[in-house]
């Protein structure tokens, strides 16, 4: 069963368009800013979303100059094919960049650049900047600082000023309040944009219009008809070349305490008053604070961590994680983590949230599942009907966005027999236009200045607290090696024992 919704198209209806302004982008070079931040911005202007005076500033330490990041900017865009118009319009959208060669550590590439800033002020170009840290971890402090000394944080003449921080903001919670004490000597919490790019993504933005826009929904989203709720994230690559940043930051911070939590907070938080950036975020981080501290004893009944070993993913043969180009063979980190978390509040005391991510699993999924109570089966006992399966909600993330509903149906015939069925709503077929991607979302909204999307200070800290139980847990019991799972199934036995002995199990996505 399928539901089909006839829309029209949504891109583009009703935004609002920031003022003229500058992006600074500081490791124009990197990868981040070729893959993810030029189409971004190349869409946004394509769509009209931008305004007719901006500009971007690069910064590195390579050896590029002008004419350098605008090729660089091309090929990241796409030039390959297209029309000559499109070709044109590329190449139009490139000479909006500008390069500055400096390292990060050096004051004098903040002097340089904020008198390069200043020149186009004077020449009656933008005035506002948005700084865009799309570097390694380690350069965020220095440029933090070296952007207050060269006083480029401050706001005057109604143009603003705001940085954007990407994930992973700090390693554990005491480097992450550091990584806010500095951001917050140099800006205020306003203009900090603490960056996640799931919270970008229509189907996750989805979850609080399908549960505070809906008057059937809000009313069993409690723990009276919910019995648990799942979030996989699962990945079928594994670590791509990452390896020095994977071995050192493992799934548990590169994907629970960020991503994975986030959408916790979203299923788990109550009704905002209003939909802005405090009201919403607010709620966010009453759940953070509900969910049951982790004791040591709470971490080994309620964590899973372990590594994937050589296996096949897609037919193909893949090496197990020690195997992998740059991995140490006696590395502990963890390539999957599964753990039950339960939060304290009267809207979900006893429902458990289990979650779950790895690498090199059998497919590409993230999804929520929200899996109701099951109705009572005494109508039913004397029918050739097998025990009912429970109502889910799945909202499925990537790929194939969009939001399930199972329930039973009666199977035509004499005898009543029921069967479960999907009611879907697909983005792809729901609507005329394509979904913008997740930062193209977020980097108009910080344009705007509409910070719902991204993380507050508190909200931040809130998680690293509670990872940062897990992972000192794990430090108290150091194991010579992790549990081994076969790449290309589901991760180990130990966590499908984890559900199973709460007779629940996984939802194979």
């Amino acid at each position: 069963m399928e539901a089909r919704l006839q829309a029209p198209s949504v891109r583009g209806e009703g935004e609002r368009r920031p003022p003229p302004f500058t992006a600074v982008i500081f490791g124009v070079t990197g990868d981040l800013t070729r893959r993810k931040l030029v189409p971004a911005l190349y869409h946004l202007e394509r769509e009209g979303l931008l305004p007719d005076r901006f500009g971007v500033v690069g910064v590195a330490r390579q050896e590029l100059g002008d004419e350098g990041v605008r090729a660089l900017v091309e090929e990241a865009a796409g030039r390959a094919g297209g029309t000559a118009a499109e070709r044109t319009r590329l190449a139009a959208f490139a000479r909006r960049f500008r390069y500055l060669r400096g390292d990060f550590d050096d004051p004098d590439t903040y002097r340089r650049l904020a008198a390069a800033l200043g020149g186009e002020e004077d020449a009656g170009g933008a005035r506002a900047r948005l700084f865009y840290l799309a570097t390694p971890p380690r350069f965020y402090p220095r440029i933090l600082r070296g952007l207050g000394e060269a006083d480029l944080s401050r706001e005057e003449s109604g143009a603003f000023s705001r940085v954007v921080v990407e994930k992973p903001f700090g390693r554990d919670l005491a480097t992450a309040r550091e990584l806010n004490s500095v951001a917050e000597g140099v800006f205020r919490e306003s203009q900090v944009f603490r960056i996640d790019h799931y919270l970008g993504k229509e189907t996750v933005q989805n979850i609080l219009v399908f549960r505070f826009a809906n008057g059937i929904f809000e009313p069993v989203w409690n723990r009276q008809y919910i019995d648990h709720v799942q979030i996989t994230v699962a990945e079928s690559l594994g670590v791509e070349g990452r390896a020095s940043y994977y071995d050192e930051t493992g799934a548990l911070r590169d994907m629970v305490q960020n991503h994975m939590l986030q959408l916790v907070t979203l299923i788990a938080m109550e009704p905002a008053v209003a939909f802005d950036a405090d009201a919403v975020r607010d709620e966010k981080v009453k759940v953070l604070r509900a969910i049951r501290p982790m004791t040591p004893e709470a971490v080994r009944r309620n964590v899973v961590r372990a590594q994937y070993g050589p296996g096949r993913v897609g037919g193909e043969p893949v090496p197990g994680y020690r195997q992998e180009p740059g991995v140490s063979p006696t590395s502990t980190a963890e390539t999957f983590v599964a753990l039950r978390l339960f939060i304290d509040n009267w809207r979900w005391a006893g429902v458990p949230f289990y979650l779950r991510t790895g690498k090199r699993l059998a497919r590409r999924a993230t999804e929520i599942a929200v899996q109701f109570r099951r109705a009572p089966h005494l109508m039913f006992s004397r029918t050739a009907t097998p025990e009912l399966e429970p109502n889910v909600i799945t909202m499925r993330i990537q790929p194939d966005e969009g939001i399930v509903l199972r329930l039973g149906a009666k199977v035509p015939g004499a005898q009543v027999k029921i069967r479960s069925v999907d009611m879907d709503f697909l983005y792809e077929t729901a609507f005329a236009s394509e979904s913008p991607e997740a930062y193209e979302r977020l980097l108009l909204d910080a344009l705007v200045g509409d910070s719902t999307l991204f993380t507050r200070r508190d909200e931040v800290e809130e998680a690293w607290a509670l990872v940062t139980s897990i992972l000192e847990a794990w430090a108290g019991e150091a194991p010579a090696r992790l549990t081994e799972y076969e790449a290309g199934g589901w991760g180990p036995p130990q966590a499908d024992a984890l559900m199973e002995r709460d007779g629940r199990r996984w939802r194979q996505p």
